[in-house]
């Protein structure tokens, strides 16, 4: 029974918050702080059902509050919002230092292209059949920011089978 339900928490969990977080970024602009918190409340649940020893606990929770105090640097400039800030630090608690760097290249090149992307879109009248679509106007506003959870999440889905999760099955 411990096994089904680890099976279910590490196959489900971890990517279903990542697409509600892109997808709530994309639609509202916005990551919801429960996303976090349940992604930090998710990996706490795995690393004790799993039997994850001391020192690599020790070794994802550097690695999560690591990436806080870089994106929260970030976040103080006004370069990126506070949601993908602690975005990006949950997911680096549940990756660890191993990927860790994988997933920020991946993010990187992801975010690039998602904001080329919106860069063309913001470029072209919007397409009729999205005006009335209140999250197809604001990102189409030149004032509006990118919605990097989009990059942050779908960085974090691509490396997430190759993580110590993955291995366990």
């Amino acid at each position: 029974m411990t096994m089904m339900v680890t099976d279910i928490v590490r196959l489900f969990l971890f990517p279903t918050l990542m697409a509600f977080a892109a997808f709530s970024d994309l639609f509202t602009m916005t990551i919801s702080n429960r996303v976090s918190l349940l992604l930090v409340a998710g990996f706490l649940v795995m690393a004790l059902l799993v039997g994850m020893s001391g020192a690599d606990l020790v070794s994802h929770l550097a690695a999560g509050a690591a990436v806080l105090a870089v994106t929260f640097t970030l976040f103080a400039c006004g370069w990126i919002g506070g949601g993908d800030a602690k975005l990006a630090a949950a997911t680096a608690l549940w990756l660890g230092f191993g990927p860790l760097m994988s997933y920020l290249i991946y993010a990187s090149l992801f975010g690039g292209v998602l904001t080329l992307a919106i860069m063309q879109y913001r470029a072209m009248p919007l397409p009729a059949a999205l005006a009335g679509q209140d999250w197809a106007i604001r990102l189409h506003r030149a004032d509006v920011g990118v919605p990097y959870g989009i990059a942050l999440a779908a960085a974090a889905i691509a490396i997430y089978p190759y993580t110590v999760w993955m291995k366990l099955g």
